[in-house]
Formats: C-alpha cells, sequence, structure tokens
C-alpha cells in the first residue's frame, strides 16, 4: 500500500472515530490562543476547565500558549484558533484599521497593575528616565507589554531601545546575563527573585497614562469564527464569566491555579489579592475607549482615530444571559 493510500485510509478512520465520539462534536470544540502561560489573568480558560465549568457549558477547549499578545493576535488572524486571550488593545485597534478580520468579544485584564519592568539589584537604573539609551524589553509586537514600552518612550521623551524578548522567563535569563538592561514580567514569575532581592522594580503599566486605569488585554476572535461559532462564543463567554466569579468566591479555585502553575499556595494568593483585583477581569466593559483610541494614533497603531460606528463593528461582545 502507498503511502497517500495509507494517509487516506487513516484520515478516514480518524473521521469515523470523531462520529463514533457522541455527544462532543467538532462544534463543541474551541481552540484558544492563550498569550504568557501562568499568568492569573490568562489562567481563566484552564482554571474552569480544571473546575468543570466549561463542561457544564458543554465545551471541550484546546489551549495553545504564545509568547504574547502579538502570536495570539496572527494566530486568531490566521484562523488557526478560534479565540485568543490576551491580545494586546493597540494591536487589535491597528490589525482593524487596517481590515484586518478581527472582532473583540470581551475584555481580558484592565489596567497594568500586574505588569512590572524590572532591573537587576545593581542595575544603575533607578526610573524611568533612566530607561533612555537602555534596551527595555516588551514580549511580542502588538501585545500589551508592547503597548506599555511604546507609551513610556512617548510620555517621557525617551530614546529606549525596545527589544522582543519573548516570556518573562527567556527575559529574566536576559536580564541576569547583561543582555538586556531593563526585563518585564507579571505575577506570579518574579516574585520569588523580588523577595530575594535580585532585581528591583522601576515601573508598570499602571506608570503610564496610556494604560493606567484602562482595557489592555482582550479576548478576540475572527470574523469568520463569529459568523459560524456564534452560538459557542455565547457559551464561552457565559463559562468566562462563571469562572471569574469562582475565581474569587474562595481558595477553590487558587489551589487549582498553584497546582497549574507549580507555585505554593500562598503565592498564587499573592498574585490575586496584590494584583488583579475582581474588577480588572471583567470582560464585559472595554474601558477607556475615550482615551485609548486617541493614544492609539499618537503611539502611531492607527493612523486615525475609529469612528463611533468602527468600535461598534470591532467590539462584539455576547450579551449576558
Amino acid at each position: 500500500m502507498t503511502l497517500t493510500k495509507r494517509t487516506v485510509l487513516a484520515g478516514a478512520f480518524a473521521g469515523l472515530l470523531s462520529l463514533a465520539a457522541g455527544p462532543a462534536s467538532a462544534q463543541d470544540q474551541l481552540k484558544l490562543a492563550v498569550g504568557q502561560r501562568g499568568n492569573w489573568d490568562t489562567s481563566v480558560a484552564e482554571i474552569g476547565t480544571r473546575l468543570g465549568i466549561f463542561k457544564k457549558h458543554k465545551l471541550d477547549l484546546q489551549m495553545l500558549y504564545t509568547q504574547g499578545g502579538g502570536e495570539t493576535q496572527q494566530a486568531v488572524l490566521s484562523n488557526s484558533v478560534d479565540i485568543g486571550v490576551a491580545g494586546g488593545i493597540m494591536g487589535a485597534l491597528s490589525a482593524f484599521s487596517k481590515g484586518a478580520p478581527i472582532r473583540i468579544i470581551g475584555a481580558e485584564t484592565t489596567g497594568g497593575q500586574d505588569l512590572y519592568w524590572y532591573v537587576k539589584s545593581d542595575s544603575p537604573v533607578k526610573t524611568l528616565k533612566d530607561f533612555d539609551g537602555r534596551t527595555v524589553a516588551y514580549s511580542t509586537n502588538g501585545s500589551s507589554t508592547h503597548g506599555v514600552v511604546n507609551a513610556f518612550v512617548k510620555e517621557n521623551g525617551l530614546k529606549a531601545k525596545l527589544t522582543a524578548t519573548g516570556g518573562p522567563a527567556p527575559t529574566l535569563t536576559q536580564v541576569m546575563s547583561g543582555q538586556i538592561d531593563v526585563g518585564w514580567a507579571a505575577p506570579p514569575f518574579g516574585l520569588e527573585q523580588l523577595s530575594k532581592g535580585e532585581i528591583r522594580v522601576i515601573a508598570t503599566g499602571n506608570n503610564t497614562q496610556a494604560f493606567r486605569d484602562q482595557t489592555v488585554r482582550l479576548l478576540i476572535t475572527n470574523t469568520s469564527v463569529l459568523q459560524s461559532k456564534k452560538e459557542q462564543l455565547e457559551r464561552f463567554m457565559l463559562a468566562y464569566r462563571e469562572t471569574v466569579d469562582a475565581m474569587y468566591a474562595s481558595d477553590e479555585a487558587l489551589k487549582v491555579y498553584a497546582d497549574f502553575v507549580g507555585v505554593p499556595l500562598e503565592i498564587a494568593k499573592r498574585t490575586r489579592d496584590e494584583f488583579f483585583p475582581k474588577k480588572a477581569l471583567d470582560p464585559d466593559r472595554i474601558v477607556g475607549l475615550d482615551t485609548i483610541v486617541p493614544d492609539a494614533v499618537t503611539l502611531k497603531y492607527t493612523a486615525q482615530p475609529l469612528t463611533k460606528e468602527q468600535l461598534g463593528e470591532l467590539i462584539q461582545i455576547p450579551p449576558r444571559r
């Protein structure tokens, strides 16, 4: 038998197995691209899955973790996934303004208090002004960290060398080895190094006017998915909201999160209580558009402000039932 014939037969057999599987049909499966594995805010889908909440809503989530919002958005735009978790808002506005098939189905994080920029303890960098002429990290192009460092530069008149470093782990390696001057991270990552005095925090996302108390990360989808899987997306948002409530209702979700990330329960609790107030994870409100839209022009993400009609087309959050 030729390789081609074996491949065809294997595909047909897989199809028969899928049909025999019963209720868990393909339309009940949703593929997610999730920026930064292990952050409290990006763990909603994982926690909800482990608590059985998404299963209750007849959803089977398949999660792919990326190095940041830029990679997440690209996965959505290429139709490789159904939902992008933690895509940067500036990246979404930029893509939409250029005609990309992107839609917002929810807020993911509001406020920049969880994102922080740090240096080695012996670094001469003391303030944001000292970023001038230094290499400053962000995750990927179009991510929320990319938006924040651009705001640092714009608002402080800096000439920093912005450098994409991926996730918090490779970023820390580059900081400690002297490859870059200023790294970025989000809890729980880096809390151990901070406690030991190995690194110092210089600024957070809230040190920018452009991101303070404004929605910075999103839940996004492709227009084709919105059309073909609208009902599944509505169920996803129902389960997502229920999971966020559960994450702040008791320690059960904290234990699930601690187990998922591999950190002590006290670190998990500190991550939630010190860096992520519940309102920061409210998926139903895109906060600060009156400032975000003009900032997108100032920071050169869009050529001109999006109109009210354009925003209405871009933002399509499924209603609560």
